[in-house]
């Protein structure tokens, strides 16, 4: 009886059409997203044509909507959102997809009229902008929509880019926009960037600064928001066109030696077999004590020198760099390109030094992340004094890594959670507190000898004598 009354579509088809149709009629019943799904089934037993009015009669009420969209009604949206894209990318498309360019434009168009009403902080409402800004793409491709055309609609559409729901627009299109397109698209970009400026009202200046000469205004320090919105579409276009140097020619000179900004344009000269130059734009950057650089910058430099055929300088500026940071990526990369047996060497060598490592968290991480729990366990034994029990985001990370084989040292990193929130009164926290007492409790057993550490039951003497006042925690305990 059992397998007869699961649900599933082989079963279902025994109640016969009638019933299963009467049934729809009450399961959708006061839901307007289950009416909206079945009238677009409907509609689709009448072809594309129908199923494409039933799709623009949705966009249309849904810009005309104008309550606020809060975090309970996103969820819902989202889906009507997906139901409406994935109904002109795959149904009307596949018959008409003249008609799904136009629908799927009117779909962009929602982005404006959504985001200036909503308060979506999960960011999954962009995610359908984003994903039917590859759906126009392929739409406009299968269409064969007129290059100067696609051209000027993406051109009108990233000038009103005004949530981010374009970022993607030109790199998506660049296959249907073609050369021509490209070409297109960047003349309007350069007319555009020539066109008079609007100069900010007296005393409507945003000053983000002062320096020594007096204010520092926004407009003078990053352009207008038309600067940036023309220098960044330039850029994507010279990307597409594989044009390193009008890449580069759209950054000013004082962001080239910027660090981020220099990795990105070496990175771009090295795929160009220009590898010379990434270096030197590299090393216009002042990198001189600096144990800071942006991890980019570093891997740009260290694929630079490769590529220059600089293996072994490579190898030495990978080292310097993790002596810095710690950061296993470069540790990784320097292991693989060593022979066998000199990569452990090198290994140990790496683990002695981040044993020693100035700051014991970043040690911890590195060894969390390698995955090394033996010495992550030894580094927590020998340093446990330095531990920051404040550290939520690494403590429990380390607690789960080593509890199962190293019990004593979980143990030290949840007894630095309990001291800190007892230490600093943090009864928000004394829940946790609370949870990470019983876990020392359960891993004790399972310690043969706490060495120099106090055992559990004279921790809890300790912790009575110290906190007893602390009724709230004892409570959250007993």
């Amino acid at each position: 009886m059992a397998a007869k009354t699961t649900l599933n579509a082989k079963n279902l088809e025994s109640l016969g059409a009638q019933r299963l149709a009467e049934l729809l009629i009450e399961v959708s019943m006061g839901s307007a997203a289950h009416k909206r799904r079945l009238r677009m089934e409907l509609a689709g037993n009448h072809g594309s044509d129908e199923v494409a009015r039933e799709v623009r009669k949705r966009l249309a009420s849904i810009a005309r909507a104008r309550t606020v969209i809060n975090w309970r009604k996103v969820k819902a949206l989202k889906n009507d959102l997906e139901t409406q894209r994935k109904t002109i990318a795959e149904t009307v498309a596949a018959d008409d997809p003249q008609e799904a360019f136009e629908l799927i434009w009117q779909f962009l168009a929602l982005a404006n009229p959504i985001f200036e009403r909503s308060s979506d902080s999960s960011g999954s409402l962009i995610e359908s902008f984003h994903q039917a800004c590859e759906d126009a793409a392929a739409i406009a491709a299968s269409a064969k929509i007129d290059s100067n055309v696609l051209a000027e609609k993406v051109f009108k559409a990233v000038q009103d880019d005004g949530y981010g729901q374009y970022d993607n627009l030109i790199a998506a299109m660049a296959p249907a926009l073609g050369k021509d397109g490209l070409d297109c698209l960047k003349t309007l970009f350069v007319q555009w960037s020539k066109e008079p400026k609007d100069k900010p009202a007296k005393g409507r200046r945003e000053i983000i600064g002062w320096s020594s000469g007096g204010p520092l205004y926004e407009d003078e320090i990053f352009g207008t928001h038309r600067d940036l919105t023309v220098r960044t579409a330039l850029q994507e276009i010279a990307d597409a066109q594989g044009d390193v140097d009008a890449y580069i020619a759209q950054h000013p000179e004082k962001t080239r030696r910027m660090p981020m900004t220099a990795a990105d344009i070496a990175n771009r000269l090295v795929s160009a077999g220009r590898a010379k130059e990434a270096l030197e734009v590299l090393n216009e950057v002042d990198a001189t004590g600096r144990a800071d650089m942006p991890f980019e910058w570093q891997l740009a430099r260290v694929e630079t020198l490769e590529d220059l055929g600089q293996q072994e300088e490579a190898q030495t500026y990978r080292w310097t760099c993790f002596e810095q940071s710690l950061h296993d990526q470069h540790l990784r990369a320097l292991l693989k390109r060593l022979p066998d047996f000199d990569d452990l060497e090198a290994e140990e060598k790496a683990f002695a030094h981040a044993q020693a490592f100035p700051d014991v968290h970043q040690a911890l991480t590195f060894f969390l992340n390698w995955p090394a729990p033996a010495e992550a366990a030894k580094l927590v034994m020998r340093r446990k004094a330095e531990l920051d029990g404040n550290l939520y985001e690494l403590m429990p990370l380390a607690v789960e890594a080593l509890a199962e084989k190293h019990p004593l040292a979980a143990t030290i990193a949840l007894r630095s959670m309990i001291d800190f929130a007892l230490d600093s009164g943090r009864s928000s926290r004394y829940k946790h507190a609370a949870r990470h007492l019983a876990e020392c409790a359960s891993l004790a057993p399972h310690i043969d000898d706490f060495g120099n550490t106090r055992s559990h039951d004279i921790y809890v003497a300790e912790l009575k004598r110290r906190h007893g006042n602390k009724h709230g925690f004892w409570s959250l305990v007993s």
